[in-house]
């Protein structure tokens, strides 16, 4: 149940190929700037909230030059008034924190690449009010314009040599709208489907694909490009992601591997099929490289399979593969495909965990990110599939950059947003590159987190963040509150959160729990996939277990607790409002699921609920009758405990009809409740406003029940 969002924000600003900006800001660049200082009030207050939390900087799109010598990235800026951000791109050497800035906010730029020789940087860019691919210099000269593509594209990769681009657009396929289809009605305004799926994630269907073209570079300019899925009725990259790590030329240019899944309707929504591609630029002819049959006759490949990744070689393919077909939440393997005699090698499958963000170390063994007891590690894997964890420690390592002898990672920590470090491969020690938010760290005490063992009622230890107040005082009495994770297959590990941040919870006087309950990844598969058609079973005992350990403690006031969640954790804090047996004295449900009968029906992505609840609502199997039994709705005549019910309009993976459900039943029974419906805002909420709104209703309704 989760979403990635990318925020494409036009500014009327126009710089013609050439120009050059550097050291020239524009009125709009002070702005943002200026809204990103702490204010003399803010620093003798000395307190985390969510005004300054939207004050940071963040850090994205990192990635080395080919020399080692520079790394680029954005930083994100916002600013509240204009409830806006602007991603600027900054360039500095690894090797101190000294950084130059190469735009001026003119547009929001993304997808930086580095030009084969480092002279130059490829990126996408708003600046001429529709995303075109322009480039710069790493001195901050000779801003140029290369793409001029009417309606603007999506996402781009160059070949190594700078001669061919791929880009993306939304193409229309499908006649979807009565004014098309009656020309003759061009006032009408309704949509028309003959199967699945009506809408996904945050969206109508309204006939478009996303599809990839291949275009020439010439002269510094791209020519017209060709569809090279023209007329087909799937997107790639996949939605609702459309993550451009999908997509990955070969090193000759000659080559371009992509993911897709190419179903349509009911098996679209039944399914999670996807396969890794290969368009051969000469011939034009598309391969399949995953559809093998095994002896027995069963499909060896019928489930995930992203993220193609090109040995130097060009001679393997490493993508990531989740096997069994429908669990969108299976390990992610890492696999190698061979293209001499198209055989596929499971690097890892004597490692109990998954492996994401793949890139190759020679043309024999790769690095990866695995998450690992609530944490996310560098690892590598040799071609006989022995695996070494290069890093240790509590941290995230999100995403990392390499020239194949230096190693640059994003990194987080509960205590600290995302910085840049520099990796030492052979002994895993990191270095701090970035420094982005050390104004705030300055001025900003943050509370300590403990990891804590909580022993859980079928005797297994289970691994608790435990996050407390910047100034806490062991011999006074907190509210404490319990964070129901969502996913529900997403591991509460040192990640930082923009939307559901424990520091800012813990700012505010609260003491967060938050548990790595059952069905969570990084402890192994067996641990993950115990979820699966028990949402009421052990992990929700897990969840107790946590709340009640840490209660027991003399700092934590046990008759002032509060339980909050979003989407799954939603559906926890639903599910609990009716069992906690007179626990908590608040809940915070956002986008959680309430009746799972009218979930099922509205949702839209429906192998993820055949897996998680067993089947439909008319299925007679065992799994399936036991969760429609348990279902949050069937629990409302025990709710007894005020709650606060926060859902978006554009929802459409936890329809905002469930919220509606449950804000009916708590008010007919006469429970104290609330209901914040944000009309632009789909499964999280993004926008600066929106997202001060939601932190001011959080904490008083928190405040009003627990203080």
């Amino acid at each position: 149940m989760k979403r990635k969002s990318i925020a494409l924000l036009i500014i009327s600003a126009v710089c013609m190929s050439g120009c050059v900006r550097k050291n020239n800001q524009t009125n709009e660049t002070k702005v943002m700037e200026t809204n990103n200082v702490l204010t003399d009030a803010e620093i003798a207050k000395g307190q985390f909230t969510a005004e300054v939390m939207w004050k940071m900087g963040r850090i994205a799109n990192s990635v080395i030059s080919p020399a080692g010598d520079k790394i680029a990235y954005t930083v994100t800026s916002y600013n509240m008034a204009a409830n806006r951000g602007a991603t600027n791109i900054y360039v500095q050497s690894p090797d101190d924190r000294q950084k130059l800035r190469l735009t001026d906010s003119a547009g929001n730029e993304s997808n930086l690449q580095w030009s084969a020789d480092g002279s130059k940087l490829y990126f996408l860019s708003t600046r001429s009010g529709e995303s075109q691919i322009w480039s710069i210099r790493p001195d901050g000269s000779g801003l140029t314009q290369h793409s001029f593509i009417e309606k603007g594209i999506d996402g781009f990769g160059l070949t190594k040599d700078e001669s061919k681009v791929f880009y993306l657009q939304s193409v229309p396929v499908i006649k979807r709208n009565s004014a098309e289809i009656y020309i003759d009605m061009d006032q009408s305004k309704a949509k028309i489907y003959d199967d699945l799926m009506a809408r996904h994630w945050d969206h109508w269907d309204e006939g478009n694909h996303t599809h990839i073209f291949i275009a020439n570079l010439i002269d510094g300019k791209v020519a017209s490009g060709k569809d090279i899925m023209e007329g087909e009725p799937w997107d790639a990259p996949l939605a609702p992601y459309f993550d451009i790590s999908e997509i990955a030329w070969n090193n000759a240019g000659t080559q371009l591997a992509y993911t897709c899944k190419k179903q349509t309707g009911t098996e679209y929504a039944v399914s999670t099929d996807s396969d890794i591609y290969i368009y051969d630029v000469t011939s034009s002819r598309t391969t399949n490289i995953c559809k093998h049959i095994a002896a027995d006759g069963a499909m060896i490949m019928p489930g995930y399979e992203k993220y193609p990744v090109w040995s130097p070689d060009d001679q393997q393919i490493a993508f990531s593969s989740m096997r069994r077909e429908g669990n969108e939440s299976d390990k992610e393997r890492l696999f190698v495909w061979n293209n001499a005699n198209h055989t596929m090698h499971d690097r890892t499958a004597t490692f109990d965990y998954n492996a994401s963000n793949i890139v190759w170390d020679g043309n024999e063994a790769l690095y990866f990110i695995a998450p690992i007891e609530a944490t996310h590690q560098l690892c590598k894997v040799d071609k006989s599939g022995n695996v070494k964890v290069i890093t240790a420690g509590d941290h995230d390592i999100n995403s990392f950059t390499t020239n194949g002898k230096k190693v640059v990672a994003q990194v987080t920590q509960i205590t600290r947003a995302t910085e840049l470090f520099d990796i030492d491969i052979h002994s895993g020690n990191m270095t701090p590159i970035s420094a982005v938010n050390q104004q705030i760290y300055d001025h900003i005490p943050f509370g300590r987190v403990e990891k804590r063992r909580v022993k859980t009622t079928d005797g297994k230890q289970m691994l608790t963040w435990v996050i407390f107040p910047p100034d806490f005082d062991p011999n006074k009495k907190y509210p404490t509150l319990l964070y129901c994770q969502g996913g529900p297959q997403s591991v509460v590990s040192q990640s930082w959160s923009y939307r559901w941040n424990f520091q800012l919870m813990a700012a505010q006087g609260y003491i967060v729990v938050a548990p790595n309950r059952r069905g969570l990844p990084s402890f192994g598969q067996e641990w993950l996939d115990q979820i699966s058609g028990d949402y009421s079973g052990q992990n929700i005992r897990d969840y107790l277990s946590a709340i009640d350990d840490v209660s027991k403690e003399p700092w934590s006031d046990e008759t002032r607790l509060g339980c909050v969640g979003a989407s799954y954790g939603g559906y926890s804090a639903f599910f609990l409002a009716g069992t906690h047996n007179k626990r908590f004295k608040a809940f915070i449900a956002h986008c959680g699921i309430f009746n799972f009968e009218s979930m099922y029906g509205a949702t839209e992505e429906l192998f993820f609920v055949n897996n998680d609840y067993g089947g439909s609502y008319w299925d007679e199997n065992p799994v399936a009758k036991r969760s429609y039994a348990n279902s949050p709705h069937k629990f409302v005549t025990k709710w007894d405990t005020p709650i606060l019910i926060i859902t978006g309009v554009n929802d459409y993976r936890v329809p905002y009809t469930q919220s509606l459900e449950a804000f009916t039943a708590a008010r007919l029974r006469d429970i104290p409740s609330r209901l914040v419906v944000f009309e632009n805002e789909a499964h999280q909420v993004f926008r600066p406003q929106n997202s001060i709104v939601w932190n001011r209703e959080f904490f008083s309704w928190l405040d009003k029940y627990l203080k």
